[in-house]
This record gives C-alpha cells, structure tokens and sequence, in this order.
C-alpha cells in the first residue's frame, strides 16, 4: 500500500492520502479491504462491495478516454439486459458525448470520475467542488439529466477530507472489490486471460471495476455475463444496492 502524506497545511481533515485497494479471497469468496478503510466509507456513506451473502453484482466502468471498445460494451449489456455504471471524465464527455448519451439512454447510471482526472486528495476544497461540478454542469446540459450520485475518486486515491468533501456535495463515493490489471492498453492478452482474471475476481457483492479501453474486457464479456447467469448470479444497479443499504427491506 502506498501512502503519501498531503501538504494542506492545517485543515483538520488532510490527513494522509490512500490508495484504494481489495485483498482477493480464495474460491471466489468475498474480498476485504483495511478495517480503517472500511470505517471511513461507513462514517461517509462509500461503498466498495454489496450484500456478501446474496450472489449479486455491480458492473462499473471507469472512462477516461476512448479507445473504439465502448459501443460494443453497450451492445452486449443491452443485449443481455444487464445495468451499468459509467464514470466519466471531462475529457470524456467532450470527446465523446454520442456515447454518453447513449448511456443515459438506455438506462445506465453516470457516474462522476472528475473533470481533470486529478488527485482528489491533493487539491484545495474549491479546485475539488469544481472538478465535481464542472463535470455535473456537462452532463446536465448534454443529456438534460441532473441527477448525478455517485462518485469514483481517479486512480482510487482518497482521503478522509476527500470522502468528506464527496458526501458534503451530495456523493456517494465509490469503489470496488474485484478487478485486474486491465487499462494497459499495450498489454493485451486475448478474450480468454480477461475472462478467467475476472471470473477468479467474482464473489457475492461484488462492485466490479472494468476500464473500456481494454479490448480483452470487450471480447470477455458476453462470456463472463453468460457463465455468471448460470452460476445464478444477478446483475444490480448501483442504486439498488444503495436502495437496500438505506432500506434493508427493500423489494428489488
């Protein structure tokens, strides 16, 4: 774990930066992360895994660019009817808001990766709220749309004033259990070492991390959603995670 301490001189909450990360378990048994971890995603509302003890999944895709790959994602999840959520950059929105707009369109859920992709634990309070809010201020006026919950920290670096500061803006901070190295772009291996990187990552309640630009996760996933139908799992929004956390009696 790398951990980096944050020159924000004497605001109570600067803290150290973290890196994010998951500790796979074997067998396809639920991942954990650091006990201080988990306890500062309950005391600001993140998240990082659903209800362990249901075989229930999250796909998230983190889009910082586009590499050609998103549009067949969007084929095979409209396909098999199964929801996503897409974090999207500035970058992203402007290069390519057809696709963002599809997205919306066919239900999935937008979610914010910042404007600038920068370290969210590194900059002032109102560099912060403007990465959030010129990001929202795009989509809303692409897409008509203004709801905009969810958050991905870029690079998964995060601190505690970080997560305050997401919570304080209306965000749920989110992040993940299961993923590989994947956003290499020259270091694609085939169809078959994503699906089999993926498939040792799945456990029940998984929040999934994928990147678009990998054509490997593009070819793998019809496979991987078709295997994990089998094995009984069932593929969730992120609000219908949120929707149980708050309401455990949640019909879904």
């Amino acid at each position: 774990m790398l951990v980096a301490l944050i020159g924000l001189a004497g605001h109570p909450l600067a803290g150290e930066a973290k890196d994010w990360y998951f500790k796979p378990a074997k067998n396809n048994q639920p991942a954990t992360t650091e006990p201080e971890y988990e306890m500062l995603l309950k005391k600001y509302d993140g998240i990082y895994i659903g209800d362990t003890l249901k075989k229930d999944i999250y796909f998230t895709f983190d889009n910082g660019y586009e590499a050609g790959y998103t549009a067949s994602i969007l084929d095979t999840l409209k396909k098999e009817k199964v929801p996503a959520a897409f974090f999207i950059t500035g970058h992203y929105i402007t290069d390519q808001p057809g696709l963002v707009k599809r997205m919306a369109r066919e239900g999935h859920i937008i979610g914010n990766h910042s404007w600038g992709h920068p370290d969210l634990s590194a900059i002032g309070d109102e560099k912060y709220k403007q990465e959030l809010q010129k990001l929202k201020t795009a989509y809303t006026k692409l897409t008509g749309q203004t709801r905009m919950l969810y958050l991905r920290p870029p690079r998964g670096t995060f601190s505690e004033r970080s997560l305050k500061l997401a919570r304080d803006q209306g965000y749920i901070s989110v992040f993940w259990s299961a993923a590989y190295k994947d956003w290499v772009r020259d270091q694609q291996n085939g169809a078959d070492y994503a699906y089999q990187h993926i498939m040792k990552r799945i456990h029940p309640g998984a929040i999934l991390l994928l990147h678009t630009v990998s054509r490997d996760n593009t070819e793998a996933l019809p496979r991987v959603i078709h295997d994990l139908k089998k094995q009984g799992y069932h593929f969730r929004s992120l609000d219908q995670l949120v929707a149980k956390k708050h309401l455990p009696t949640h019909d879904r």
